[in-house]
């Protein structure tokens, strides 16, 4: 029988891996390379993506409160223009559904008529149209024009 020859290493021991597959280097010429993960990089990604992702948020909801308060002051100019009608002449009983014109009279007084501001023919016997109204079934008062869009009727 022949003896079992003994095999040494030429590799020092103190260079050798006992699990070289989780070694975080590469460990031989032909392995994989293996890149630490540059943090800040990763981190300044995600960062960028969230701002973007929450800056698109708050401009949605900044166009939706913008939206809100639009609806707001048009309720509010609802409600003041509908006070100051009911507080002012009116020699017939408005009609839910028609449409009438809001005055105001030389002398400050308001009325509220059923001729329009384009037929009163050459002398307009009022200071200013200042709106066109229709009755609403709530019996508030539907704004369809405002005396801004009569000033510019008269320029044209």
């Amino acid at each position: 029988m022949e003896e079992a020859k003994v095999i040494i290493n030429p590799i020092s021991p103190d260079k050798v891996a006992e699990a070289p597959g989780l070694l975080a280097y590469a460990h031989t010429a032909g392995s994989a390379v293996i890149r630490p993960e540059d943090k800040g990089k990763i981190t300044g990604r995600a960062v960028a993506a969230m701002r973007e992702q929450t800056d698109m948020q708050l401009s949605q909801l900044y166009k939706q409160m913008q939206l809100l308060a639009e609806q707001a002051t048009a309720i509010r100019n609802r409600v003041e223009i509908s006070e100051r009608i009911y507080s002012a002449q009116m020699n017939f009983e408005p009609v839910v559904g028609h449409t009438y014109h809001f005055y105001q009279r030389k002398n400050g007084t308001d009325l509220l008529s059923m001729i329009g501001p384009n037929e009163w023919g050459r002398k307009f016997p009022f200071e200013r149209c200042l709106a066109t109204v229709r009755m609403m079934a709530d019996h508030t008062w539907d704004v369809q024009y405002h005396e801004t869009n009569y000033e510019k009727m008269d320029n044209e």
